[in-house]
C-alpha cells in the first residue's frame, strides 16, 4: 500500500494526512494552530507544519503536497528572508489600494478599469488579492518594497521550504493558487509583469528581475523534499478552494457551498470566467480546469459571535434556530461583521432589521443569524450562475454545515437540491490526491469515492431571501 500526505495549510491551523494512494482512505492525521490574526510570520506556518507532521508515522508515505489559504502575500529578499509578516487574505487594509489599481488600469475609468481586469486577468482586485498588499506595500512601506526579489504565496512558501534548497529560483506553484494572485494569466498560464510593475509602482525591466514561483503542471513531481526527516516527492500543490474540489473529486457543473472561516461558492468549469462586475472571481481549479468562486469573508464566525452574545454554545444556537419560525418573525441579519468580499464593500457592518417587542426573541436572533449567513451564499450562488456558471449538483460542506440549524434551513432558501457529503479534511485530501498522482506519473489523478446524502427536500421559503435582500446594502 502506498501512502501520501496531504497538507492543508489554512488561516487556521496545519493539517497533516497520511492517506491510502489507491482508495483515498486517511489512516493517520495531525493538527498544529496557526496564530490570529490578518498578519502573520510565515515562520509560524513553518513550525506547525513540523508539529503536526510529528504527530503521524511518516514511515511509507512516498509523496506530499501542500494546499494553502489563498492571496497571502510573502515577499522575501535576494537571500530568501522573509522580509515582513504576510499580509493574509482576510487583511483588509489594502481595499484603497484595490480601487486604485482599477481606476488606474481604466485611465481614471472605473467601469473601464474593472473590464480590463477581467479581460486580463480574469479577476477585479479586491482587498483579498495578492496584487492590491503589493501596492499597499509600495504605499505605505517603501522601503520594504524596494528590497523584493521574490514574491510567493503561503503554499509556495511552504513547498520551497519542503524542497530545502533556499533558492529562490526553485520556487514553484500551480494555476490555481497563482490565479488568485492578481497577476496572472489562467487562459494564457503566464504571468502579467506589467501589472505586477503597475503594483509595486516600478518599471517592467525591474519587475521582470523579480522572481515568481514556476507554474508547475498539475500532476508534476516538482523535486524532492523533506517532511519531517522523510525523504518525499513533492507535488505541485494548490490553493485551498482548489484542494478541496479536486478532494471530493469535483467535475465540470458540480458546486460547493462551503460555510468555514470564510463562506465560498465554488464550481468547476470548462470555460474561464471573465466577470467585470468583480462579484465572481475567475480562478483556475488543480487539474487544468477552471474554478469560478465567489467568496464571503463572514462565515462560521458569525455563528460564533451571535453564540457569544446569546451565552450558548453551537449546539444550543442550533437548537434556538430551529425553535424559531421561518422569516424569524421579520428579524432580518445582514451579516457584514467585518465588511464583505462578495460584494466588495471592505468596511460595511452588520446590521440587524425588523426589531420589534415581538421580533426581538432568543429564538429569532439565532434563526436570523443561521437565514443571514445563508442568503448571503444564496446571493453567491445566483452570482456564479450571472457570469455563466453551470450549476448541476450542489455541495454543503464547511465545519458550519454539521449544524443541523444549517441542514435543515439551508433546503428552504437554495433553490437547487442539496447533498453533503461526509464531514472531512477536503483540502488535505485534495493534496493527497495530488501527490498520489504526482507519484503515479499518469494523465489524470486517482478516482477516489465520495458518497453524498441528499439533504431533505423542505418548503421553499423565497420569501426570506426576498426580505435579506430588501435591506442588504448592494442591489
Amino acid at each position: 500500500m502506498a501512502l501520501v500526505a496531504g497538507i492543508d495549510s489554512s488561516t487556521q491551523s496545519c493539517k497533516v494526512v497520511v492517506v491510502d494512494g489507491e482508495t483515498g482512505a486517511i489512516v493517520a492525521s495531525g493538527r498544529a494552530a496557526h496564530p490570529d490574526g490578518s498578519e502573520v510570520a510565515p515562520a509560524a506556518w513553518w513550525a506547525a507544519l513540523q508539529e503536526a507532521a510529528a504527530q503521524v508515522d511518516l514511515s511509507g508515505v512516498v509523496a506530499a503536497a501542500v494546499a494553502g489559504q489563498q492571496h497571502g502575500m510573502v515577499v522575501l529578499d535576494a537571500d530568501g528572508e522573509v522580509i515582513r509578516d504576510a499580509l493574509l487574505w482576510n487583511d483588509t487594509r489594502s481595499a484603497q489600494a484595490a480601487e486604485d489599481l482599477i481606476v488606474d488600469l481604466g485611465d481614471g475609468d472605473r467601469a473601464a478599469g474593472a473590464r480590463a481586469w477581467a479581460e486580463a486577468v480574469g479577476l477585479v482586485p479586491l482587498a483579498s488579492y495578492t496584487v492590491t498588499k503589493l501596492r499597499w506595500l509600495a504605499d505605505n512601506e517603501p522601503e520594504n518594497a524596494a528590497r523584493v526579489a521574490a514574491v510567493a504565496l503561503p503554499h509556495d512558501w511552504l513547498t520551497w521550504k519542503l524542497l530545502g534548497t533556499g533558492r529562490l529560483e526553485d520556487l514553484v506553484t500551480d494555476r490555481s493558487d497563482a490565479s488568485g494572485t492578481g497577476y496572472f494569466d489562467p487562459v494564457t498560464n503566464l504571468y502579467r509583469r506589467d501589472i505586477l510593475a503597475a503594483a509595486l509602482r516600478i518599471d517592467e525591466a525591474a519587475a521582470a528581475r523579480i522572481v515568481l514561483p514556476r507554474i508547475a503542471g498539475p500532476g508534476e513531481v516538482v523535486g524532492v523534499g523533506t517532511l519531517a526527516g522523510q525523504s518525499v516527492k513533492l507535488g505541485a500543490g494548490a490553493g485551498d478552494n482548489a484542494g478541496s474540489a479536486l478532494g471530493m473529486g469535483l467535475t465540470a457543473g458540480d458546486v460547493v457551498v462551503s460555510i468555514g472561516t470564510s463562506g465560498v461558492v465554488c464550481g468547476v468549469s470548462d470555460v474561464p470566467s471573465r466577470d467585470a462586475t468583480g462579484l465572481v472571481s475567475g480562478f483556475a481549479d488543480a487539474t487544468g480546469q477552471y474554478l469560478p468562486l465567489a467568496c464571503t469573508l463572514n462565515g462560521a464566525r458569525v455563528f460564533d459571535s451571535t453564540a457569544r452574545l446569546l451565552g450558548v454554545d453551537h449546539k444550543e444556537l442550533s437548537d434556538l434556530a430551529l425553535a424559531a419560525a421561518p422569516g424569524a418573525g421579520g428579524l432580518v441579519f445582514v451579516p457584514f461583521m467585518e465588511g464583505e468580499r462578495t460584494p466588495n464593500l471592505p468596511d460595511a457592518t452588520g446590521s440587524l432589521h425588523g426589531a420589534t417587542l415581538t421580533s426581538m426573541t432568543r429564538e429569532n436572533l439565532a434563526r436570523a443569524a443561521v437565514e443571514g449567513v445563508l442568503c448571503s451564499l444564496v446571493d453567491a450562488l445566483d452570482c456564479l450562475r450571472a457570469s455563466g456558471g453551470e450549476v448541476r449538483r450542489v455541495l454543503l460542506t464547511g465545519g458550519a454545515a454539521a449544524s443541523p440549524a444549517v441542514q435543515a434551513i439551508a433546503p428552504t432558501l437554495f433553490d437547487v437540491p442539496l447533498a453533503m457529503p461526509p464531514a472531512g479534511e477536503y483540502v488535505a485530501l485534495g493534496a493527497a490526491r495530488q501527490a498520489a498522482w504526482a507519484d503515479a506519473g499518469t494523465g489524470e489523478p486517482p478516482v477516489w469515492p465520495l458518497e453524498v446524502v441528499d439533504l431533505p427536500a423542505a418548503g421553499h421559503e423565497p420569501g426570506v431571501v426576498e426580505a435579506y435582500r430588501s435591506v442588504r446594502p448592494w442591489s
